[in-house]
């Protein structure tokens, strides 16, 4: 079987990256990180819309391209090289994703438009804090169309519109959307590691909330949606990776020491050789996901399991081996290296950590043993 993309796809992709290299330069990263003010990069979002991505995989029908999870992917890869300070992920992967998963026709109508056109910012709320979180510990709550409770912490929840929210009503787990904006909404922003990325608590009390799906299937419609976004989220970190090999490779061919370029030292070819096994590995894992995704193929949940795995590892891995083979000087502020640092574990905890996503395989292959 081939996993490979089309000539097509890998000219998007190819485009894709030019207009990043040109419109989400280090610098212009920079300029969101060293800005407390400037939670993102309104500029780049608004061209990015107007690229169409936010709408790749959406229905033509509701004002996107139609294209496909696949091109979705080969720009998620090149959002990862650019490291982009963007909620794209919290938008597409998990708002658009959940609405185009389990929204009603009305709910598609209204939102997935706004979404493609880049005219609201999207966010997920499922962690209530440290733990994992089980349908017993739940304690956001809805009743009469109004939901209390706190969610921490929230990805772009500092800059979101519309939030997906897990709660229960009635003892029963669901999703709802709730208008951030609206009444009955506290935010209150949180420090994080990656200040291009940043996150929040929300408090809800009696905040109007709508529910996303049926009555019950709050946990199983979670698990769909972040199956979804964990392969969309490997190809970013897949793309973080590869970007981390070629930095420290560089470098190590430019660096002399005691006469020698570095690259000649047998230390420095095992670290890069590291990096670029897992990176492979990680590839092989988000391809397959990526055709378990585009195919809506029984194998999902496995798929996007080893993917997020094994793209979260490379990923951490090649980080912190890029600031190695650079030395002291990786360490400043001044190189570039902890850019992908910091983004590798933002994205390694977004939608859940990799301990978590290990126990899920297991499971996910101790009943397909089973049965």
């Amino acid at each position: 079987m081939n996993f490979d993309f089309s000539d097509d796809q890998k000219f998007l992709q190819s485009e894709a990256r030019k207009f990043l290299e040109a419109n989400s330069s280090a610098a212009q990263v920079r300029k969101v990180l060293d800005d407390e003010a400037k939670p993102y990069d309104e500029k780049l979002w608004k061209a990015v819309a107007g690229q169409g991505w936010l709408g790749a995989a959406i229905p033509e029908a509701h004002g996107g391209l139609g294209l496909g999870h696949l091109e979705l992917c080969v720009i998620a890869e090149e959002l990862g090289r650019s490291v982009a300070p963007i909620p794209f992920a919290s938008t597409v992967y998990f708002l658009a994703e959940a609405v185009m998963l389990a929204g009603s026709d009305a709910q598609k109508a209204e939102i997935l438009p706004k979404v493609a056109a880049g005219e609201i910012i999207g966010a997920m709320a499922t962690s209530e804090g440290p733990g994992t979180l089980t349908p017993s510990g739940l304690q956001a709550t809805v009743a009469g169309g109004k939901l209390s409770g706190v969610k921490i912490p929230v990805t772009d929840g500092d800059i979101a519109d519309l939030c997906v929210v897990l709660a229960k009503e009635g003892g029963q787990a669901g999703l709802y959307l709730v208008d951030l904006n609206g009444p009955g909404v506290t935010r209150e922003a949180l420090k994080t590691l990656d200040s291009t990325r940043d996150a929040a608590k929300l408090t809800f009390k009696d905040a109007p909330a709508q529910r996303l799906g049926g009555a019950g299937e709050g946990f199983a419609l979670v698990e769909q949606v972040f199956d979804r976004a964990a392969v969309l989220i490997a190809f970013e970190q897949c793309g973080g990776a590869d970007k981390c090999l070629e930095m420290a490779k560089a470098y190590a061919l430019e660096r002399y020491a005691f006469g020698r370029v570095i690259a000649s030292y047998q230390a420095i070819k095992h670290k890069l050789a590291d990096m670029y096994v897992k990176n492979q590995l990680a590839r092989s894992n988000a391809y397959y996901g990526a055709w378990a995704l585009n195919t809506n193929a029984p194998e999902l949940p496995i798929a996007a399991s080893a993917a997020r795995i094994s793209a979260s590892e490379a990923y951490w891995f090649g980080a912190k081996e890029n600031i190695q083979t650079h030395g002291g000087i990786g360490f400043t502020w001044e190189m570039d290296c902890h850019l992908y640092y910091k983004r590798s574990r933002q994205l390694g905890l977004v939608a859940g950590a990799p301990r978590a996503w290990k126990e899920r395989l297991v499971s996910h292959l101790e009943r397909k043993n089973a049965a």
